[in-house]
């Protein structure tokens, strides 16, 4: 059975690292926002090329701090409304609405699945602030376009880059990640982070990640608690070193799918080979996807549907059910991901090719 991810496996040759980081933060006797998370932010600020680093909870909780910690500073109200891609986990949304702003979803471009730049001007009125942009799947979305619109219409830009870390950014404000297991740096539990290189905001959210607090017992915001584990941590630290290796053996197996599947029946996702697509998820789409997904099953080979419902079909957004995105709704009726990460073989991506060639 080739596995969709193999986290056993891609964790494994960290396993005496892991061991000894355990030992070392249990005999320490800190175990919150301790040496750990300091080192952590550190590196990963520098990794990303950016000032401040602000490790969090979970990817989720990194946006809606973003939201809430622009809030605070005055340059957003409750209310007001940030574009979103309509084609996006649903992590994006909630974000948005737990910081009590109003979600307009604007249609993804087929080719790419990220949020079409030359959609979004329409969607812009007098109460739009800001725009979420989503890189998903692990591919950049178009920022220079974006960010055109961006400064013409002065707004706040925010990017959702949980499934894209290492994927080469023209970072222009603030950067959400996610560091669940399955991401290209994966934790062994939840962990997020927010980059940025506005000092005012990475203050603000350093305050709000725990209770409002800059000093201990004194509370300067409503704040939330949401650090990142000092555990976590550790390992991440451990893991980062190793990032761009993982990524570009991800970039090779994804060009020997574009280069070797050949089925008329399969659409390959776009890439135009830059290092802008760190493929967290190898994407493809067809017309009869439980068709081909139970005939992969059938020959030992694990795939994942990213996602089946659109985020304005969910029942937690029932009021949205009535909307139609149909870019984004065929979108979720035809992708299948198939298996691509750092510990595939090069005989397993023969396999998969060979399967779906015969299809």
């Amino acid at each position: 059975m080739i596995k969709f991810l193999d986290l056993k496996k891609i964790n494994e040759p960290y396993e005496t690292a892991f061991q000894e980081k355990l030992k070392s933060v249990l005999s320490s006797g800190w175990y919150i926002l301790g040496k750990e998370v300091q080192e952590f932010e550190i590196n990963f600020a520098l990794y990303c090329g950016a000032k401040y680093c602000i490790g969090v909870g979970n990817g989720l909780d990194a946006l809606t701090l973003i939201f809430k910690g622009y809030i605070q500073l005055g340059k957003l109200q409750k209310g007001d409304e940030v574009i979103v891609p309509a084609n996006t986990y649903i992590a994006s949304i909630l974000a948005i609405l737990q910081a009590d702003l109003v979600p307009i979803l604007v249609e993804p471009k087929l080719e790419t699945y990220n949020i079409d730049p030359t959609l979004i001007q329409d969607k812009i009125t007098s109460r739009t602030k800001a725009i979420l942009v989503v890189h998903l799947y692990g591919q950049l979305a178009k920022m220079d376009a974006i960010n055109e619109i961006v400064n013409r219409n002065n707004l706040i830009v925010v990017e959702d880059a949980a499934q894209s870390s290492g994927a080469i950014s023209n970072q222009q404000s603030v950067v959400a990640y996610s560091f669940y297991p399955t991401k290209n740096l994966g934790a062994l539990g939840d962990g997020g982070a927010v980059v940025t290189n506005d000092a005012e905001l990475a203050k603000t959210i350093k305050s709000l990640r725990n209770y409002g607090s800059e000093i201990k017992y004194q509370n300067d915001f409503i704040g939330v608690n949401s650090r990142l584990d000092e555990l976590q941590a550790a390992f991440l630290n451990l893991k980062l070193s190793n990032l761009n290796t993982d990524n570009e053996k991800r970039r090779s197996i994804a060009k020997g799918y574009l280069s070797e599947i050949k089925n008329d029946k399969i659409t390959l996702p776009f890439w135009d080979l830059s290092n802008n697509h760190v493929f967290h998820l190898f994407v493809i789409r067809t017309q009869n996807r439980e068709d081909l997904q139970n005939y992969l099953a059938k020959n030992n080979i694990e795939t994942v549907i990213h996602y089946p419902i659109p985020p304005h079909q969910q029942k937690a957004l029932e009021s949205w059910n009535n909307l139609s995105f149909p870019i984004t709704e065929k979108i979720h009726k035809e992708v299948l991901s198939l298996p691509i990460s750092p510990v595939m073989t090069l005989e397993e991506v023969d396999y998969v090719v060979e399967i779906l060639n015969k299809y």
